[in-house]
């Protein structure tokens, strides 16, 4: 008889443990998220040793935690799922080594939203042949042409490409698009009690994306988005995207990465949404994490010079008594008291205020803006920001690739940006999908 792992049992222990993301497991185990997923998934048995250490730290006994196959296991609770910081398909997911992924030839693409070219840069790398891509910041547009003066960059808006037809804005003679991404705003909708089809969204970003998918029908396509949309608008938002892709004929599915596992020296999260033509067959794998995981000490040796802010020398004085790897709490009371002021009184750790990154820790995900009061991320040793080399090495771009504008419009590129690497590991997870099309 085959048996499965009984999640619920799991989930209840892990309340009651004080656990409650499916990474804060992760790190109690030693291994990565995305294996604690493959642990909670009913395709692997529980009959074996791996599993004891998860028993072991929840203090559950093995035989509330596995039940026969042939009995159904208790759906997983929209409660439970936020729980446990995933996605429904995280938990079914299967996995594939990258480096061993080859393009069998050049794929075409088309970005829509491609800022400063993270992604298009990760997917280049991974075998993707870029016929268009689409920006409205000039900035970022300037930047994309400077270093790579072949690509096809369209600087306008998307409303007026969806409505005029992508189409007109791809090289002549370009025939099947085979993927097209992009990372549209994440907006809500008017519901008013009905099913939302195409013409319910129009006005979004999220409308124009899918469009441009509606015209090119391309074999896959890649979304992505911040984690925030697993619950904006209490999760009808991702909903209604997913209702909306599998109307136009395609099969989807979700799952949140994070980009320390894939050679990113930075605590980043990032949704993607991928779909797959119905008309075709293929398995989507994810990439296999990486054994390594990168700190800012891997990362941050001989850094070219580039510009960087500066704090006020008020927010200078107080950083300079927080430690590596502290934050506010590290301060003396009185000060903290002053320099937080109302949210000192807010609820949660709030642990980005007042933050100085250690060399041995991932930085936490980068923003816009290196100084915000909110979100500071000071060097290990200099009371200073990230300087915009430095943060283009904690996103993971290459030191030759310049960024265009003031110093605000780079760390503003920058800190929009998907790093590369991750964009590398997920495009040749993509590479994989598309070569077992033209393999079946």
């Amino acid at each position: 008889m085959e048996y499965v792992i009984n999640r619920d049992a799991i989930h209840a222990a892990m309340k009651q443990h004080g656990i409650g993301t499916q990474i804060e497991l992760a790190e109690r185990l030693g291994i990565t998220k995305n294996q604690v997923s493959v642990l909670l998934s009913d395709r692997q048995s529980p009959i074996k040793s791996s599993y004891q250490q998860l028993f072991h730290l929840l203090e559950l006994d093995p035989s509330r935690a596995i039940v026969p196959k042939q009995q159904p296991v208790p759906k997983t609770s929209k409660k439970t799922q936020k729980l446990i910081g995933c996605t429904e398909d995280d938990l079914f997911a299967e996995f594939i080594d990258t480096a061993t992924v080859k393009a069998r030839h050049p794929y075409t693409s088309v970005e829509l939203f491609a800022g400063a070219g993270g992604l298009a840069l990760g997917l280049e790398q991974a075998g993707f042949e870029v016929k268009c891509l689409v920006e409205f910041e000039k900035y970022a547009c300037e930047t994309l042409r400077l270093n790579r003066p072949s690509w096809n960059v369209v600087e306008q808006d998307i409303v007026k490409i969806a409505e005029e037809g992508i189409r007109n804005y791809l090289p002549t003679g370009t025939g099947e698009i085979d993927f097209v991404s992009g990372g549209y705003p994440c907006q809500a909708f008017s519901y008013a009690g009905k099913k939302l089809g195409m013409e319910d969204v129009r006005g979004t970003m999220f409308f124009y994306f899918a469009q441009v998918v509606e015209e090119l029908r391309p074999k896959v396509f890649l979304a992505e988005n911040v984690r925030g949309l697993l619950t904006h608008d209490g999760g009808r938002t991702l909903r209604t995207m997913l209702d909306i892709y599998r109307g136009m004929g395609y099969h989807v599915e979700t799952h949140l990465m994070h980009a320390v596992d894939y050679g990113v020296a930075q605590k980043r999260e990032r949704l993607i949404i991928v779909g797959v033509r119905g008309d075709l067959s293929a398995r989507y794998r994810l990439p296999q994490p990486y054994k390594k995981k990168l700190v800012l000490r891997d990362v941050l040796q001989d850094v070219p010079p580039s510009e960087g802010e500066k704090y006020p020398p008020k927010k200078e004085k107080v950083l300079k008594l927080v430690p590596p790897g502290g934050y506010w709490r590290d301060l003396p009371d009185a000060l903290a008291r002053e320099y937080m002021g109302k949210s000192y009184f807010s609820g949660g750790g709030r642990t980005g205020m007042a933050r100085r990154i250690s060399w041995d820790e991932p930085c936490l995900t980068l923003t816009c803006s290196p100084a915000q009061k909110q979100t500071e991320r000071c060097h290990p040793d200099e009371t200073r920001p990230f300087t915009v080399r430095e943060y283009a090495r904690i996103q993971s771009f290459p030191d030759d690739w310049s960024f265009a504008g003031g110093l605000s419009a780079q760390y503003k590129q920058i800190g929009n940006a998907v790093p590369v690497e991750l964009a590398k590991a997920v495009g040749l997870s993509l590479v994989d999908l598309l070569n077992q099309m033209e393999n079946s």
